[in-house]
């Protein structure tokens, strides 16, 4: 279990955090109709820079690749269609970039831009990697700015949305903090606009959420997050252990200041494997297995490797190494993992032991359908 601090304590420790990632949106850096608004960038670099320059390390993931190409394609609103997305982040993320490569020069500092797809890092080898550069350029003394590589990432593969990523981005570069910025400066217990509503100050689990109304999508028309997808980012970095703070893009000063603004997400556990938090929270599954009472408790319980013997049905299409739901005999979810066999082998296996399917079709057939280590089962 986590130490339980004081919110005040927390904020301290956000506001002294060695390692802090912070999450920009679409709307808090361009324009209503898209494009780049040079003065909220140049505030947010100011304040960042700041922050180094007292000795720490920042990562920003920001958003807003999409929305700063859209004049160039003489568009006023995010597209609706994957294509014409893609093409507004290509133009974009160029523009972004070099804004911001230009702001950070002015504070002698140098950025490195890291784009990631969530394919990108379910895989072993490739989330090593991404993590292996974050750190390098953190040692480099460079700051890392992330986002999903929009120019590639396909409807059945991605993120989704940057508060989840920048969640996940925090594990992997083991941050001390995560500060999300919104148009919004905290998480209120209704509308924040609507007369009666009170910021909420402190979250501890989710019991402090019970009956609390959280909002979409705001109305700029050039973000997807909304304060619900901030929420779950919040979620996903305090069960591994990360606190969060949520304000507004205008209090980015004292966000990175002294942290007494806005709303802190206390963690609730400890940091956990980050391949793990990855296959749990930046997966598409590919495909279903179902398993069997005896494996769902060996999977379950005992945490083992599941094994053919104990899977009764196979469903989608997929290939080794992708990741695949395990579900129990009622179709409930209860794992996900990566998978070592292709959909069209799976089903000649069923029911079988590895050691007759060794003897009959050769010894790379003794393995696990699933490893153990790459299994985790989702929290209830």
């Amino acid at each position: 279990m986590t130490q339980s601090r004081t919110g005040e304590e927390l904020r301290r420790a956000i506001a002294h955090a060695p390692r802090v990632v912070v999450k920009v949106g679409s709307s808090s850096l361009t324009k209503a109709g898209g494009g780049i608004d040079a003065e909220r960038i140049d505030a947010l670099v100011r304040h960042i820079s700041a922050r180094v320059a007292l000795g720490h390390q920042v990562v920003l993931v920001s958003s807003g690749a999409i929305a700063s190409g859209l004049p160039s394609l003489g568009l006023t609103r995010r597209p609706r269609d994957l294509a014409t997305q893609q093409a507004a982040a290509s133009v974009g993320q160029g523009l972004l970039l070099a804004h911001y490569s230009a702001a950070f020069s002015t504070h002698g500092l140098t950025v490195g831009q890291v784009l990631v797809t969530a394919d990108d890092v379910i895989r072993r080898a490739h989330y090593r990697n991404a993590q292996r550069t974050l750190f390098r350029l953190l040692d480099l003394g460079v700051v890392p700015i992330v986002n999903e590589n929009d120019t590639v990432a396909t409807d059945e593969i991605r993120f989704g949305d940057n508060d989840r990523l920048a969640a996940l981005v925090a594990h992997v570069v083991q941050a001390d903090a995560l500060i999300l910025l919104s148009d919004v400066d905290g998480l209120y217990d209704g509308p924040p606009s609507q007369a009666g509503s009170h910021l909420i100050q402190d979250v501890r689990d989710s019991g402090d959420l019970e009956g609390v109304r959280i909002g979409g999508v705001g109305s700029a028309g050039v973000g997807l997050g909304g304060m619900s997808t901030k929420v779950e980012a919040a979620g996903i970095a305090t069960s591994a252990g990360v606190p969060v703070l949520l304000t507004s893009a205008a209090l980015v000063d004292r966000a990175l200041g002294d942290a007494l603004v806005g709303t802190v997400f206390h963690p609730t556990g400890q940091r956990t494997s980050t391949r793990l938090l990855w296959l749990e929270h930046a997966t598409a599954p590919q495909g279903r297995l179902r398993l069997d009472a005896g494996a769902v408790r060996a999977v379950v319980k005992d945490r083992k490797s599941l094994l053919p013997a104990g899977i009764t049905h196979v469903e989608g299409e997929f290939n080794a190494g992708d990741p695949v739901e395990l579900l129990d005999e009622n179709g409930n979810t209860i794992a996900r993992g990566l998978v070592n066999f292709d959909a069209k082998e799976l089903p000649g296996l069923l029911g079988r032991s590895t050691r007759d399917l060794a003897r009959e079709l050769g010894p790379e057939y003794e393995r696990e359908v699933v490893h153990r280590d790459d299994i985790v089962v989702m929290r209830r």
